[in-house]
């Protein structure tokens, strides 16, 4: 669906097109034949481009594979992503994160968005922790979530800290991960398994 933005886009470049055919037209009207062979010739080099942008979007889906978790019991598979990193998505809170996957964090930390999705209440958060981290030393806020959850495990009364800087992504630490019996990172797969 287009938002107004890209409708307003769109209304410009026909505008736009129609003038140019307009202008092309009228300065050419002797060789009508001649520009309306150009014109077939450049209507099937656009769909030729719109059509191998979409071919090379279906190839790269069907070659890298999409992230997802499979879960068997209390085994959670997850593929490494193309970034090189592990991501997983779990209820905060019954809200969706986000979660990059980072065994050299100490802590689950959200970044302040996803906090306030949550249902944390960023103003009555008390930043008097402080974290080192590869940007320097940054102010965090400890705070309990009722829930995490991820697939059907279910973890209450979580300890999380909320990152007082700006943070792209939260981060899954080793708070949460140590609660699982089996850590393992092999042949572009994370597994964990409780």
């Amino acid at each position: 669906m287009l938002n107004g933005e890209q409708i307003g886009s769109l209304i410009y470049l026909a505008l736009l097109g129609t003038a140019i055919a307009g202008w092309l037209m009228a300065s050419n009207r002797r060789n009508i034949g001649k520009l309306t062979q150009y014109a077939a010739i450049w209507i099937f080099i656009f769909l030729g481009a719109i059509v191998a942008v979409g071919l090379v979007t279906d190839i790269r889906n069907d070659l890298a594979p999409r992230q997802s978790v499979m879960m068997e019991g209390t085994r959670i598979e997850v593929p490494q992503a193309a970034d090189g990193h592990f991501y997983l998505v779990l209820g905060v809170n019954g809200t969706p994160v986000r979660f990059v996957v980072d065994t050299g964090a100490s802590d689950v930390v959200l970044n302040r968005s996803d906090a306030e999705r949550a249902g944390l209440d960023l103003d009555s958060l008390i930043f008097s922790g402080r974290a080192s981290t590869a940007n320097g030393i940054v102010e965090t806020s400890p705070v309990r979530v009722d829930a995490l959850e991820l697939g059907g495990i279910v973890d209450t009364g979580v300890r999380v800290v909320v990152n007082g800087a700006e943070m792209r992504a939260s981060l899954l630490g080793m708070s949460y991960l140590r609660r699982f019996d089996r850590i393992e990172i092999a042949d572009g797969r994370l597994l964990l398994e409780r």
